[in-house]
């Protein structure tokens, strides 16, 4: 087959192509220059050009990168299986910050390594839990991210089950702590207890380490414990370390933190406070089974079936990708749109919307715009890419704002709901980014005065 001939530009992820069937507009990394792939609008085949520096003009100097740019060095990677991700084409993108380092041939490998196992690990978590497919994408992304989530679910949804089936398939210690309203903060972090030395028979102090101290801990029905008792949760969680008494000790690696809450069920719970639940990544709502997977369920839970699963992944694997995910490059307008996102949920912003103003009291703090980035290079790279889109971002809005906006009293007298509000913003957000992405065209050459 000939060479296609397809307009093209290059952009701060990547080599942008155009079908020429349908006209759409496509990224592809710039490790796919010179393969052929297929349109996912019309599956025309089209073929990617060599990753060449154009000439500069007036017109596009600011969408030519530098020599040292990421583009350039990600011309030199191995080829990978990366597929094309369809994008919004934003006017004068630039490449990703100095900040973002390249990857070596061993992490792309690493990096490979997740891409090819993915329907591995979905296989072996699905041998014991059925359908949950976006909760079980979420918990990924968060411990590829060093992040922590809160799972919110009635009881029976297999939450606990879900934990559990996670740490197996990724090769990791598990513990679990049941929350009750007795339950105190040396029974998480652990206690110092006197031991007589059988040696000199001298008494000392030694630490006995908690449950905390494990790889991935399940806070099951955080909510039922006072709040004493949950803020033995903090520093572990944000330093992965254990202050008890005069002496701290680090946690193991990796360490995530997953605590499940009872939406339905309030009498005799403590609600976490906000700068608790700014902790957590996500919030991931864990809804009902649909009536197949309800079914699938009754068979393998009322008969003699049995699973047994392999891990995936080892703990150092892990602590690998985890790097690697920090090093996914972004174009400068994908941190522009979250950063814009984060601060559209401020009451007090000058262009917050209207919706923002009436019905929230308080907006999404920074460390939104920090998780809606690393969860956005997370999904890229679970996803088979090795660069990150504003579609990434508008798929993990939800999950990673839904618990930091705060609600006032009409918006809660009106039944409206976290995720209504963030669907709002979204849509305001969206419209703003096309109109960027139109506007050199509706100023073009061509056009009367």
């Amino acid at each position: 087959m000939s060479q296609v001939q397809t307009p093209t530009m290059l952009v701060g992820t990547g080599i942008s192509v155009q079908c020429p069937k349908c006209q759409k507009r496509l990224t592809a990394n710039a490790v796919m220059a010179g393969r052929k792939v297929a349109c996912p609008a019309c599956k025309t085949t089209i073929e990617v050009p060599a990753a060449s520096m154009p000439a500069a003009s007036a017109t596009d100097e600011k969408c030519v990168p530098s020599s040292g740019s990421a583009l350039l060095r990600a011309v030199q990677q191995p080829e990978t299986n990366f597929h094309v991700q369809e994008t919004v084409a934003m006017p004068n993108e630039r490449g990703a910050g100095p900040a973002d380092a390249q990857p070596s041939p061993d992490e792309v490998a690493l990096a490979e390594k997740l891409v090819q196992a993915r329907d591995r690990l979905k296989e072996e978590v699905h041998k014991i839990i059925v359908g949950q497919d976006e909760v079980i994408e979420q918990l990924l992304l968060a411990i590829f991210c060093r992040g922590h989530c809160l799972m919110v679910g009635v009881p029976g949804l297999a939450k606990t089950a879900l934990v559990n089936t996670l740490g197996k398939a990724l090769n990791l210690h598990f513990a679990r702590i049941q929350f009750t309203p007795d339950l105190m903060p040396s029974d998480i972090t652990g206690t110092d207890i006197i031991q007589e030395d059988p040696e000199s028979g001298r008494r000392k102090t030694e630490f006995l380490k908690g449950p905390i101290f494990t790889n991935l801990l399940l806070a099951d029905e955080i909510n039922r414990t006072p709040p004493k008792t949950q803020a033995a949760l903090l520093e572990a969680m944000q330093e992965r370390r254990v202050t008890v008494g005069a002496k701290t000790y680090e946690l193991p690696a990796p360490f995530f933190v997953l605590a499940t809450q009872n939406p339905i069920e309030q009498e005799g719970t403590y609600p976490l406070p906000e700068a608790q639940l700014d902790r957590f990544m996500f919030m991931v709502n864990v809804g009902y089974p649909t009536r197949e997977d309800e079914i699938n369920i009754m068979r393998r839970t009322t008969s003699a079936y049995h699973a047994s699963m392999s891990s995936v992944f080892s703990a150092e694997e892990l602590l690998g990708l985890q790097e690697i995910v920090r090093k996914v490059p972004l174009g400068d307008h994908v941190y522009g749109f979250a950063v814009d996102l984060v601060r559209a949920t401020r009451v007090n912003e000058p262009g917050a919307a209207a919706e923002v103003k009436r019905w929230l009291d308080w907006g999404a703090g920074p460390r939104a715009a920090q998780y809606l980035i690393l969860g956005a290079k997370a999904r890229a790279l679970l996803m088979g890419r090795f660069h990150a889109t504003i579609d990434d971002i508008v798929a993990l809005a939800k999950p990673v704002m839904r618990h930091r906006i705060v609600l006032n009293f009409a918006a809660e007298s009106e039944g409206l709901t976290p995720d209504l509000i963030i669907e709002r913003v979204l849509q305001s957000a969206r419209g703003e980014t096309q109109d960027k992405a139109a506007a050199p065209k509706e100023s073009g050459a061509g056009q009367k005065p």
